[in-house]
């Protein structure tokens, strides 16, 4: 990767995350702590405002846009096969979502790549195991209640074909056994649980911030699942 491609992608990282640490850059991009503080400060020199806050790293002050960039060929081919994928292992809210930001995608195309892509998109086929059915669409409301921490209450139907209420205080999403789980602490047990979510009949967020103090991290969850990561 030559030095402009490098600069263009240590600000796009910024732009993509809260803070970046100097080591952080340097095993993206495979370069030394050394030539990261030279790519920060040539940035900073074309008018980029880039600060720094020990320990967290660098951010970029808010209020900083990037304009629109071009994409090329290769990076529209790869957001194109990525939306068979969310299709096949997301839902439909997800689905929904990716659906309009590739549509973003496609309006700052040239004509001749939109036609390409269009040719693409129609010789890419994905086939699926029937073990596969995710019919809801409940996963962007359960991101949204991950990030905020924020409590949600959810009517769950068990292996028995039973249906409960929970308020759950969720943690993580965790993609297994080819389903999609909910990891969450549940008020009704006392207990971190593991929901399946396509067994929740609803969900309802309640906007109230959790209740339990310090929650568990996911990774810590995942060392308890029968699979391997």
């Amino acid at each position: 990767m030559n030095r402009i491609d490098r600069l263009f992608g240590i600000l796009l990282l910024l732009q993509t995350k809260k803070y970046v640490t100097a080591d952080q850059i340097a095993d993206r991009f495979e370069i030394s702590v050394r030539t990261v503080y030279r790519d920060i400060k040539a940035l900073a020199e074309q008018g980029i405002p880039i600060s720094f806050e020990q320990p967290k790293g660098y951010y970029i002050v808010q209020g900083y846009f990037l304009p629109p960039v071009s994409f090329n060929s290769e990076e529209a081919n790869a957001l194109l096969i990525m939306e068979r994928l969310v299709a096949g292992f997301a839902d439909k809210s997800i689905l929904n979502h990716y659906t309009n930001a590739l549509n973003k995608v496609k309006a700052v195309l040239r004509n001749s790549q939109k036609e390409k892509l269009e040719f693409l998109n129609n010789n890419i086929k994905l086939q699926l195991p029937q073990s596969i059915n995710n019919e809801f669409e409940y996963l962007s409301l359960l991101q949204n209640a991950i990030s905020a921490q924020c409590i949600i209450t959810i009517e769950y139907s068990n292996n028995s074909k039973e249906t409960s209420k929970r308020e759950v205080e969720a943690i993580g999403l965790i993609f297994y056994a080819f389903n999609w789980h909910l990891i969450g602490w549940c008020h009704l047990r006392k207990e971190y649980r593991d929901f399946r979510v396509s067994r929740i009949v609803k969900v309802c967020q309640t906007d109230l911030p959790f209740r339990k103090t310090a929650h568990m991290p996911l990774s810590e969850y995942m060392k308890m699942l029968p699979v391997n990561y």
